[in-house]
């Protein structure tokens, strides 16, 4: 297999997360995501993914994957253990549900790409992106935080074992940080976080700082 990445990406962090939980080893390629240079916006990489985003995963079988949770869903299969769905219905729901509360209402106003519009926009400059994406993860990040306190019973989001929901959670977390906003506003996260943290796995993908 071989996963076309950048380190940058809290959504390639989902999947390098979840690959080093399996123990799995992939190929990969480095695309970078900023500038009007960036390889995801030349017809080379277009060709291969239309949407010019990162993760994709090209599988042994070189059929294309895209979109981290797809991804992720798609390891999960491949290489049962462990299983990073839970096996009780409601809390698999759960656990998919606090992953797309975070990949589908905070991550996805935050992307490269929606910068780059918002500072086309009059008047608006790196400040105001920069409040606009605070202001996303904190509104974000408050719900989900009353989401998992009040049906957490273990260490992670369901129980205690790592499933998909942490997998999101840790990086958004860790872009959280970026932007200037402290996690010990949302206890329950920042413990889960702390967990995840201790865990080479997570410790190790998390998502760098751009340059």
């Amino acid at each position: 297999m071989k996963l076309y990445l950048n380190e940058v990406s809290s959504a390639t962090a989902r999947v390098r997360i979840a690959l080093a939980l399996k123990g799995l080893a992939v190929e990969e390629e480095r695309i970078t995501i900023f500038g009007d240079d960036a390889t995801s916006r030349q017809p080379e990489f277009r060709a291969l993914n239309p949407q010019g985003l990162v993760p994709a995963l090209l599988t042994d079988s070189g059929a294309l994957i895209t979109q981290s949770l797809a991804i992720v869903e798609y390891i999960d299969q491949i290489a049962p253990e462990p299983p990073l769905l839970p096996t009780e219905p409601e809390e698999r729901a759960f656990a998919r549900s606090v992953a797309l509360a975070i990949a589908a209402e905070i991550h996805a106003l935050l992307p490269p790409r929606v910068g780059a519009r918002l500072r086309s926009l009059p008047s608006v400059g790196a400040e105001e992106v920069a409040s606009w994406s605070r202001h996303w993860i904190s509104e974000g990040l408050s719900a989900v935080e009353r989401l998992i306190a009040r049906r957490r019973t273990g260490r992670f989001v369901v129980g205690d074992r790592p499933t998909i929901a942490d997998i999101v959670l840790f990086p958004q977390v860790v872009g959280a940080a970026r932007v200037g906003l402290d996690a010990a506003q949302w206890p329950v996260i920042a413990e889960i976080a702390g967990h995840c943290r201790a865990i080479p796995a997570f410790a190790e993908n998390a998502p760098v700082s751009p340059k």
